[in-house]
């Protein structure tokens, strides 16, 4: 009871009959839905949409559009930074535990897989054989073919060239 009221007021009889909830409760639902000036008006069209035509494609949630060569060189990166931490991560539990291995020494057991895939990748690519080279003319042809070399030094730069 709030310190305003006396004990002697009493409140109105509330009660109602159920015929008269149901118009009450009718009344509010309809108030609710009923739009006011206020009230923006709205259209939402259900028809579904096609699946092809001229409408520009809409980014989807995830990755971002990108091409193939793209998505594959940036799949091959997370591949090698998920690898590479759990070497690192290893390496440095494995300190942690020992409480006495030589960091010098666990570079070189981790580090070595890492350098012998790079030593390989470099072997592999110097080991492609050259391309065939096929030239096929017609009439009368001159064909020079000469190497140049250029090389550029200096804080000024001076460009010399030699065939």
């Amino acid at each position: 009871m709030y310190p305003d009221q006396t004990p002697t007021a009493s409140l109105p009889d509330l009660a109602m009959s159920d015929a008269e909830v149901a118009a009450e409760a009718r009344r509010i639902i309809a108030d609710a839905y009923r739009p006011t000036a206020e009230t923006p008006t709205a259209y939402r069209d259900d028809t579904p949409v096609p699946a092809y035509g001229n409408t520009p494609p809409v980014t989807q949630p995830g990755r971002p559009p990108m091409s193939q060569g793209a998505t594959d060189a940036s799949v091959l990166m997370l591949a090698g930074a998920t690898a590479t931490t759990m070497v690192g991560g290893t390496a440095a539990v494995l300190m942690y535990v020992s409480q006495f291995a030589d960091p010098l020494v666990c570079g070189l057991v981790f580090g070595a897989p890492t350098a012998l895939v790079l030593a390989l990748a470099r072997l592999v690519k110097r080991a492609q054989p050259a391309p065939d080279v096929h030239h096929h003319y017609t009439g009368p042809v001159h064909h020079d073919q000469r190497t140049v070399h250029t090389r550029t030094t200096g804080v000024w730069a001076k460009s010399t060239t030699h065939q």
